[in-house]
């Protein structure tokens, strides 16, 4: 390396002792000896060698060093040097700089040194490019082909060539460049292409190959691919073809058809040619070549390659397949017709969609063909067919004879399609699941789920021919003698049904009513057997299917037959007290009951028999099922409601009541009784709600106005006065002793949710915003958490509810009621939170919270704004002080939620006609300490993605008080405390003229937007700009 080191006299020089001391350093951090904290001690100082400029005369020494982890710490530091310190870099020097390290990597490479430190010098090589190729005139120039002639002259082979013309694909294209230099670089690719494809078409096409050079040249290739024009392309598509294509004595060869196969995919995808593109030199090829050797065989390496591919070219040339599904028109050199191979194309992938065995078993290939079924369904609605237009004359009756069959192909896809996926999500039997690991069950599961997808599409094509299909397949296997019918299969089925539920159209269907009906609901097993019994709870509880009874006509009570829904309604009853069963039952009972309420109201008397059998039904699904007989008690007319609420109620009340009082010792216990009746309580409420969103009535009728004055007479009846009054009371008392314990206060704040509604939704069991408004208040001075935070926000705006058929225009005021109730509560909040976020660091450890607590704050702005300007004495600075410290956070939703504040208060407070001089006292108390904040955050105290947010509350500031905005921006830029950045003085000026001139929203972003990136040192990068778009 003597010649390297004469002509890197331009290089500091570093004494032996120096370079010997830096390489036992490296030596060391690389050695498993020395504990965790000494490694990362050791890494900080080897990051502090490399910035220091002497960093620069350790390359050379390093790469002749014998150990390798020092070699490539060297070749590490020229790129770094080069990444990072390039503008301390002597720029008389950069040609001298290039030229050593085209040296050093050609003697690194001739020399054996290790993959790793040669692929390091080749990115070092490339940055340097980067550096000094982009400009006029260039410092480099035709630097790709400039390098490989350099580079080949010195003997490199050419595997090593390919990999460094690799390099220059990936880092190039990765690299941080705006305008002209991305330009030119991209051109500098474009002109070198033609020295790349011919040095991949001579690795590729040697007589005898060489698995190295061929491997480095196709991946070569796949790195190239994204800049290369589609006819640098098509010549390398037969090439690859070849390559793939087995040997008559050998067979396939897996590392070649892999790598070969995996270019041809990246080709349909990342190239010119991908979404659809090059039919006659990619898609038919590819097609022709399947006909011979598509054929699945083993599950091995090659037959999963060959499953990616055919993937790849389903996705790519899916809508020629959708188009000549059916084509007459030949393929040039072979004897058939485009119709042959689409079909031959789809018999390949579905024979890889039924590979044999289960998934995540015995093969893992399957699931990458479901995909394909999606798109090719997609394709077939907007397909134009081309032989359409070559029909004699266009006579329409020969247009519909074709079409009819083409659809009969696809439909025959189609039905095979889901007999496939029938099979492929059967379960296994019990003997050979019990040898099933963990992660292979659950996999399968997975693939359960996601077959689930497919079949939607398939019903898309099918209709109720695929309904009508798994009907009969369940028939035949219920005709079986007991004990053969194969319940696994059957399953399968059930599963199959329960996926394309979202599909199904709400309209009669004889095929459900056949499902719900004694010839297949009537016939499942009612005992045992839990998986098919747990798949047909899911399915009736899926909301298509529940929903679907609401259409059927309504049977007497008196007839002797069941309904359908009653049928449904027992069979899930049936598997309540079965704890393998009684959460799918119970989720399956409340949807139904949810959606068919009406229809239920008159067998209220069952659902008191099952209430009455609920002792056998675990408490943790109990709350379901009181929340199902919920949701038909409010089918009913109000004033019948109130027994059967008080029925369902007083019982969970007493007992919440009582477990108050357990022993202290029984903390454990005592939650969870208290967890699981609150979440009973929530799920009553829930059920009473109706299902009509009241926000979708546009008008009120006469109707509905009698129907709410009927409502309230029923709540004022004196047994729910008393219901509510025992439930409010119990309640407040289990939010004092038990507020602080997480579980139980996701419990309250879940029921409170549900209890607390605006006016419209208001139920027999609601409970007014009020009061527990203060409840709240008191369970934030106990332990301020952003669960009690955000039921703030919701009962600040059940407080000022919406008028829903106001004939006015303009926004109603609060009442004096809940202004009063705001006067209170207020200050009593911002006392809790205040003293809470105002300990030191506690902004920082809690961002939930200061997320939280900014955003009830808006919500307080928006709705009680004069309520901040009745806070006692000093209560406003506080939390003004407060939203200044927020600014600087590093966590953007706190600062989001902070500025949505600020920006809310100042904008209202200015636009108010009855604060008087509120708006002046605001802003000139702490305008100036915002705009700091503000300031600051742009030059890189707050987080980049939060640079909006500041821009909207600095355009809100400057458009409202211009004139003071210009004195202070100008005090805080040029102050000598405002934080270091990249902005020189010229640079702020421009900023502050620009926002002060500004007219518009449009202007100040774009100069704040400029600001922030100078003043980050992220001009000119696309990086920076990436951000601002």
């Amino acid at each position: 390396m003597c010649n390297a080191m004469s002509s890197a006299n331009f290089l500091p020089h570093l004494s032996p002792p120096d370079v010997q001391q830096a390489a036992q350093l490296i030596q060391q951090a690389y050695s498993s000896t020395h504990a965790q904290v000494d490694q990362r001690r050791i890494q900080q100082e080897l990051v502090e060698i490399q910035r220091r400029p002497e960093a620069w005369g350790l390359i050379i020494p390093f790469l002749e060093h014998p150990d390798p982890n020092v070699q490539f710490f060297g070749a590490h530091t020229a790129q770094v040097k080069i990444m990072r310190d390039w503008d301390s870099f002597p720029e008389e020097n950069a040609e001298h700089l290039r030229d050593l390290l085209l040296k050093l990597t050609s003697h690194s490479i001739l020399t054996g040194k290790g993959k790793v430190v040669c692929r390091k010098l080749f990115v070092a090589i490339t940055s340097l490019a980067l550096r000094i190729a982009p400009g006029s005139p260039s410092r480099w120039p035709d630097w790709i082909v400039s390098a490989v002639n350099s580079l080949s002259s010195s003997g490199m082979p050419p595997e090593q060539l390919l990999a460094f013309l690799t390099i220059v694909a990936e880092e190039v294209e990765t690299a941080d460049l705006l305008g002209s230099s991305k330009m030119q670089m991209h051109q500098s690719l474009l002109d070198a292409s033609p020295m790349v494809i011919q040095a991949v078409i001579t690795s590729i096409t040697r007589p005898t190959l060489i698995l190295s050079e061929l491997q480095s040249a196709l991946k070569c290739f796949q790195a190239w691919i994204y800049i290369l024009r589609a006819n640098d392309i098509t010549p390398i598509i037969p090439l690859l073809i070849t390559i793939m294509t087995p040997a008559p004595d050998s067979g396939f060869n897996e590392s070649t058809f892999s790598a070969a196969s995996d270019v041809l995919q990246e080709i349909m995808t990342r190239s010119s040619l991908a979404g659809g593109a090059g039919t006659g030199t990619l898609t038919e090829p590819l097609l022709a070549w399947l006909d011979g050797y598509g054929d699945p065989g083993s599950v091995d390496g090659v037959s999963h390659s060959l499953c990616k591919l055919l993937v790849a070219l389903g996705d790519h040339s899916t809508m020629y397949f959708a188009s000549n599904i059916t084509s007459l028109k030949p393929i040039p050199g072979t004897p058939y017709r485009r119709a042959y191979f689409v079909q031959k194309f789809l018999h390949l992938l579905l024979k890889y969609t039924g590979l044999p065995g289960y998934y995540g078993v015995d093969e893992e290939a399957s699931e990458m063909t479901l995909g394909f079924w999606y798109l090719f369904q997609e394709s077939l609605w907007s397909v134009e067919y081309e032989d359409q237009d070559e029909d004699e004359d266009g006579i329409p009756s020969l247009l519909n004879v074709k079409e009819k069959e083409q659809w009969a192909i696809v439909n025959a896809v189609y039905v095979q399609l889901v007999e496939i996926l029938r099979r492929k999500v059967t379960w296994p039997d019990q003997r050979t699941l019990s040898y099933w690991a963990k992660d292979e069950v659950d996999r399968f599961q997975v693939y359960r789920r996601d077959v689930g997808d497919t079949l939607i599409n398939a019903y898309y094509i099918l209709r109720n021919d695929m309904l009508g299909y798994f009907l009969e397949d369940m028939q035949k296997r219920f005709a079986q003698p007991n004990g053969s019918q194969g319940w696994e299969e059957i399953e399968a089925t059930l599963h199959c049904i329960m996926s394309i539920q979202e599909a199904v159209p709400l309209e009669d269907n004889h095929f459900l009513a056949r499902l719900f009906g004694p010839d297949v609901l009537g016939r499942l097993p009612t005992s045992g057997q839990d998986r098919i019994r747990r798949t047909m709870l899911g399915l009736i509880g899926r909301t298509a299917y529940s929903t679907w009874f609401t259409i059927q006509p309504k049977i007497p009570i008196s007839t002797s037959t069941p309904s359908l829904l009653m049928n449904a309604i027992s069979y899930v009853v049936a598997a309540l007290p079965e704890p393998a069963l009684c959460l799918p039952a119970a989720n399956a009972l409340r949807d139904l009951c949810d959606a068919n309420r009406g229809a239920l109201a008159p067998h209220i008397g069952a659902f008191a028999e099952l209430h009455a059998g609920l002792s056998d039904i675990p408490d943790t699904e109990k709350s379901k099922v009181l929340q199902s007989i919920a949701s038909v008690i409010q089918a009913l007319p109000p004033e019948e409601e109130i027994p059967p609420i008080q029925a369902i109620v007083s019982p969970v009340i007493e007992k919440l009541a009582q477990a108050l009082h357990i022993s202290s010792q029984l903390v454990d216990e005592t939650r969870i009784i208290i967890i699981s009746q609150l979440q009973t309580l929530s799920g009553v409420a829930k059920g009473l709600t109706r299902t009509q969103d009241s926000l979708l009535i546009l008008d009120e009728s006469p109707e509905e106005r009698a129907e709410a004055e009927r409502l309230q007479r029923a709540r004022d009846d004196y047994t729910m006065v008393k219901v509510r009054e025992d439930l409010f009371n119990t309640i407040r008392n289990v939010t004092t002793c038990w507020s602080t314990d997480a579980g139980v206060s996701d419990a309250l704040s879940d029921f409170f949710r549900s209890i607390t509604s605006l006016p419209s939704d208001i139920t027999l069991l609601s409970l007014p915003a009020a009061p527990i408004f203060e409840i709240i208040c008191l369970a934030c001075q106990r332990q301020l958490t952003a669960v009690w935070l955000s039921l703030a926000t919701m009962l600040v705006i059940q407080l000022d509810p919406p008028i829903l058929f106001s004939t006015s225009t303009l926004k109603s005021t609060p009442s004096p009621e809940a202004l009063g109730v705001i006067s209170t509560l207020l200050p009593v909040l911002l006392e809790a939170s205040l003293g809470v976020l105002g300990q030191p660091g506690a902004m920082e450890a809690n961002p939930d919270i200061v997320q939280a607590f900014f955003g009830c704050m808006d919500t307080t702005a928006k709705h009680f704004l004069v309520g901040f300007y009745r806070l006692p004495p000093g209560a406003l600075d506080a939390l003004m002080q407060c939203a200044v410290t927020s600014l600087s956070l590093q966590e953007r939703y706190s600062l989001v939620a902070t500025c949505t504040f600020l920006e809310t208060l100042i904008r209202r407070t200015a636009s108010s006609d009855e604060l008087g001089d509120a708006s002046s006292m605001l802003i000139q108390g702490h305008g100036r300490s915002i705009l700091r904040a503000i300031l600051c955050g742009f030059a890189g105290v707050a987080p980049r993605s939060a640079t909006q947010n500041l821009i909207e509350l600095l355009s809100v500031i400057a458009s409202k008080f211009p004139a003071e905005t210009r004195t202070w921006m100008n005090d805080i830029l040029f102050a000598d405390d405002f934080v270091q950045s990249k902005a020189n003085p010229e640079a702020k000026r421009i900023f502050v003229k620009a926002i002060i001139g500004s007219r518009s929203p449009k202007k100040t972003r774009e100069a704040a937007q400029q600001f922030t990136l100078v003043a980050r040192g992220l001009e000119g990068t696309s990086f920076g700009y990436a951000s601002v778009i």
